[in-house]
C-alpha cells in the first residue's frame, strides 16, 4: 500500500473485473494507505453504531420488552452480513445495472477484490464493500424499533433479510451507485438521508400499521409511559453520536478535508439539536429532560446526514434548529394518522430525513463537495441552483413511497404464510417480549405483578415480612406507570 504517488489501476471499468491477481502484483499500490486506514475505522464506527441503537430503543422502552430491542439490532447485523455478502452488495453497488437496481455481477462477492469501487476511485471494491455493508445492517435495525412490545422476533429476522433485498437495496442503487436514477437526475445525498433514514421511518410507519396498536393505547394519548432506563439511552446516544463520525466523515471515502469538514458539520448540528429539543420540551415541562436532549441529538444527526459532505459549517447550525424541531413536533403525526408508532422512528428518521434532504437542496455548495480535490457539484440555492431543490424533493417522495408502500406487501404476504404471523399473542404481549420470546431478561430482577389491583393490597399490607415485598412492588409499579404530562419520545 502506498504512501507516496499512487499506480494507476490496469485493469478494466465500467465492468466487473477480477480486480488484480495478488501472486503476481501487488494490489494495495493503487491506493493510500491514509485512505485505508480511515475508511477501515469509519466502518468500525458505523458497526458500533447498530447496539448504540439496540440500547437506545431499549431505554425508551418498557422493561419487558428491553432486551427483545437489543437482542433485534444485533440480529440485523448478522442477517444483513449473511445477505450482504450473497448478493445485497451486488444488487445495490454493481459496476453494471439498470437505473433501478444492480446485477448479480457481483454474486457472493464474486470479483469484488482491488478494482475502483463504484463509489470512489480511491478505495477498491472490497473495503467499499465492508463500508456499505455497515449502512445495510443500520438501516433495518432502525425499522425494526417498530416490533416493540408487540412484534414477534422470527418474523421480524424474515422481514429484516428481504426488506433489505427489495427496499434497502433498490433505493442505495438509485442513490449512489453512477447507473441510478435519482444519481443521474443530480439528487444530492452524501451519507443516506433516503437510503438509511427516509427508508427505516416509512418502514418504521408501515410496520406500525401492519402490527396494530399495543394493548391498552389511546388514540389522544397513545401508551404514555417513562422510559424504563435513562441510562440507555444516554449510552445509545453516545455509541450513536461517536458512530456518526464514521457515518458521515467515512462517506468522503477517503481521508480528506471533505472527510474533516462532514465530521464538523455533524458535531454542530448535534450539539444544536439536542439543546433545541431540550428547550423545546422545557417551555412545557419545566424541567431539562435528559431523554429530551438525547432525542435531539439524534434528530440534529439524521437532518445533517445528507448534507454532510455538501454544506458549509454555518449551516450546520440551521440543520441542528429545524432538524429538532420538525422531529419534535412530528412526534403529533402518529395521532393524527392513528397509528402505534412506539418508539417514533418515524418522527425522527424519515420525518428528519426529509427535511435534512430538502435543506440539502438549499444550503449545498459547491466549494465544499470540492474539498476532496475533484467532486463538481452545481449546488444548491446559495450557489443559485433552485432546480436543486426539486431533485432533492422528487428523491424524498419516491423514496418515502417505495419504503411505505412495498414495506406493507411484504409484511401483508408474510402475514399470511403458516409461522411467520407477525404479532405476539395478548398474553405474549402482557408478560412482554423478553419473556416470551427470548426466556431472558435484560436484568436479574424482573416483577411479575403489574396490575395496579393487584398491587395496591400489597403496599396496603400490614405485616412487617411485606416491607420488602412492598418495596419492590412499588419500584415496579412506577417504573411502569404513565408519565403523566411527559411526552413518551
Amino acid at each position: 500500500m502506498s504512501a507516496g504517488p499512487l499506480t494507476a489501476y490496469g485493469g478494466v471499468s465500467g465492468i466487473a473485473d477480477s480486480g488484480g491477481d495478488s501472486l503476481t502484483e501487488d494490489i494495495n499500490v493503487y491506493y493510500s494507505s491514509g485512505d485505508f486506514a480511515w475508511i477501515l475505522t469509519s466502518s468500525a464506527l458505523v458497526l458500533l453504531m447498530i447496539p448504540g441503537v439496540g440500547f437506545f430503543y431499549s431505554g425508551l422502552a418498557r422493561r419487558k420488552s428491553a432486551l427483545a430491542l437489543i437482542w433485534l439490532s444485533l440480529m440485523s447485523v448478522a442477517v444483513v452480513g449473511f445477505q450482504w455478502f450473497f448478493w445485497g452488495y451486488s444488487l445495490a453497488f454493481s459496476h453494471t445495472g439498470s437505473a433501478y437496481i444492480g446485477d448479480l455481477s457481483n454474486f457472493g462477492l464474486m470479483k469484488v477484490l482491488g478494482q475502483p469501487s463504484v463509489g470512489s476511485p480511491k478505495i477498491p471494491d472490497i473495503l467499499f464493500c465492508l463500508y456499505q455493508g455497515m449502512f445495510a445492517a443500520i438501516t433495518p435495525a432502525l425499522a425494526i424499533g417498530a416490533a416493540a412490545d408487540r412484534g414477534r422476533m422470527l418474523p421480524a429476522l424474515v422481514f429484516i433479510f428481504i426488506w433489505s433485498t427489495i427496499v434497502y437495496d433498490p433505493i442505495a442503487y438509485w442513490t449512489w451507485n453512477a447507473h441510478g436514477w435519482s444519481f443521474l437526475m443530480g439528487g444530492l445525498d452524501f451519507a443516506g438521508g433516503t437510503p438509511v433514514h427516509i427508508s427505516s421511518g416509512a418502514a418504521a410507519l408501515a410496520y406500525s400499521l401492519m402490527l396494530g396498536k399495543r394493548t391498552g393505547y389511546n388514540k389522544v394519548h397513545g401508551l404514555p409511559y417513562r422510559p424504563h432506563n435513562v441510562t440507555h439511552i444516554v449510552l445509545g446516544t453516545v455509541f450513536l453520536w461517536v458512530g456518526w463520525f464514521g457515518f458521515n466523515g467515512g462517506s468522503a471515502l477517503a481521508a480528506n478535508s471533505r472527510a474533516v469538514m462532514a465530521c464538523i458539520v455533524t458535531h454542530i448540528a448535534a450539539c444544536v439539536g439536542g439543546f433545541t429539543w431540550c428547550l423545546l420540551d422545557y417551555r412545557l415541562e419545566k424541567k431539562w429532560s435528559t431523554v429530551g436532549f438525547c432525542s435531539g441529538v439524534i434528530a440534529g444527526l439524521v437532518a445533517i446526514t445528507p448534507a454532510s459532505g455538501f454544506v458549509p459549517p454555518w449551516s450546520a447550525v440551521i440543520f441542528g434548529v429545524v432538524g429538532a424541531v420538525v422531529c419534535n413536533f412530528g412526534t403529533k403525526v402518529k395521532f393524527l394518522l392513528g397509528i402505534d408508532d412506539a418508539l417514533d422512528v418515524f418522527a425522527v428518521h424519515a420525518i428528519g430525513g426529509i427535511a435534512g434532504n430538502l435543506m440539502t437542496g438549499l444550503f449545498a455548495a459547491n466549494y465544499i463537495a470540492h474539498l476532496d480535490g475533484f467532486s463538481v457539484i452545481p449546488g444548491g440555492w446559495v450557489n443559485h441552483n433552485y432546480i436543486q431543490l426539486g431533485y432533492q424533493l422528487a428523491d424524498s417522495v419516491a423514496g418515502f413511497s417505495y419504503s411505505f408502500g412495498v414495506t406493507c406487501v411484504i409484511l401483508f404476504l408474510m402475514n399470511l404464510v403458516p409461522g411467520l404471523s407477525l404479532r405476539a399473542s395478548a398474553e405474549e404481549e402482557e408478560l412482554g417480549l423478553d419473556d416470551t420470546q427470548l426466556g431472558e431478561f435484560a436484568y436479574d430482577y424482573v416483577e411479575i405483578t403489574r396490575q395496579l389491583s393487584d398491587i395496591i393490597p400489597v403496599l396496603a399490607g400490614p405485616s412487617s415480612s411485606g416491607d420488602a415485598q412492598s418495596l419492590k412492588a412499588s419500584q415496579a409499579y412506577k417504573a411502569d406507570q404513565p408519565a403523566g404530562s411527559e411526552k413518551n419520545v
